[in-house]
């Protein structure tokens, strides 16, 4: 979106800007229970912030409301088993099925107001073993701890008037995401995006030697540049539309680069991008061959838990993935319990 005038008004309007996109940043980042005490944050807690000030929409996910599922296949190429053990990464074609979707709590949000989007995975291995990832287009996270994002989730519904500046203030390390969300430069597609896992896991290979590592899906599609105001112009969902019948013209595909940390790079903070340089392993490609209505979507029921790793990825020190997965286990229990609410499901696809 262009960068507004400057002064006072301008600023703080920009400021209320990047704090809505932050809301939709993840997934639901939240503490696990009991961290914190007395005053922990819970996941009830950090998923009610999560709520617009209308409340929840019965049905959907709390966060990420608005998406579209796919399927497809992981053609691993063997490169990937130079750090970790994991089947997913052995030579072969493994089935996957993911969701495209958007950062926001209004599954009816239009796509033009939406600057953070999302890919939902999950790929099994010919071994069984089962691997899911949640990520985003964005290059970092806007904070560096679960109490940190709870509070950035807090600013809206502040009395102050300064409340983000306020934040942004006492939260430096806010700046690069902040840069980022201001930006005119989106894409035209779900296609054309990188997601990224922000958080970094630890993998082990056949050896038992550890490395820490970040991943993206990099598209192969070449960007489409285009400002919200374009995008706006070619309608409210143009983005589910657009990537249904691009897939239908032909699969799309995303190479996965397993980024390796080298010593002292951060693996606790995802606001902190590693430097340059560092190794990159292209593991193998996504592709994704059919897109399908969520209501009645293999990924409608899937909880995409970051923590559901295979034998031979585990977290790491990073806080997050285990904060992601309490508040996702609490979003997926209030929605599934809200069946009734959600349009277009039909009795053979609730079973």
């Amino acid at each position: 979106m262009p960068l507004p005038p400057s002064g006072p008004r301008s600023t703080l309007t920009s400021l209320a800007v990047i704090a809505a996109v932050c809301v939709g940043a993840t997934g639901a980042l939240a503490y696990t229970a009991g961290w914190l005490s007395p005053d922990r944050l819970t996941p009830t807690k950090l998923v009610d912030a999560l709520a617009p000030p209308t409340g929840p929409v019965p049905g959907y996910r709390r966060n990420h409301a608005k998406g579209i599922c796919f399927i497809g296949t992981f053609e691993a190429n063997g490169q990937g088993s130079a750090l970790s053990r994991a089947r997913v990464f052995a030579t072969g074609h493994h089935p996957a099925l993911g969701r495209f979707n958007l950062g926001t709590p209004n599954p009816g949000a239009p796509d033009a107001t939406v600057r953070v989007r999302g890919l939902g995975l999950q790929i099994t291995a010919d071994d069984g073993a089962v691997w899911r990832t949640a990520m985003i287009n964005a290059p970092v996270f806007p904070v560096s701890t679960p109490e940190a994002f709870y509070a950035l989730l807090r600013v809206p519904a502040s009395t102050e008037p300064n409340a983000m500046a306020a934040f942004v203030a006492a939260h430096p390390g806010f700046a690069p995401f902040g840069a980022w969300a201001k930006s005119p430069d989106w894409t035209a597609s779900y296609a054309q995006e990188p997601y990224n896992s922000l958080n970094a896991f630890l993998v082990t290979d056949a050896s038992g030697a550890e490395r820490a590592v970040r991943w993206s899906f990099r598209p192969e599609a070449q960007p489409e540049r285009i400002t919200p105001e374009d995008l706006a112009k070619r309608g409210p969902a143009y983005l589910e539309q657009e990537i249904t019948d691009r897939v239908a013209a032909g699969p799309q595909r995303w190479t996965l680069v397993l980024t390796v940390a080298e010593p002292g790079d951060p693996t606790a903070d995802p606001s902190r991008a590693w430097p340059e340089g560092r190794r990159g392993v292209e593991a193998g490609t996504l592709v994704v061959q059919r897109i399908e209505p969520e209501a009645e979507g293999p990924c409608r029921d899937i909880n995409f838990d970051p923590t559901i790793l295979p034998d031979g990825i585990r977290v790491s020190d990073d806080p997050f993935p285990a904060a992601r997965s309490a508040a996702y286990a609490r979003s997926y229990d209030l929605r599934t319990a809200e069946e009734k609410d959600y349009p277009g499901r039909t009795a053979e696809a609730r079973r």
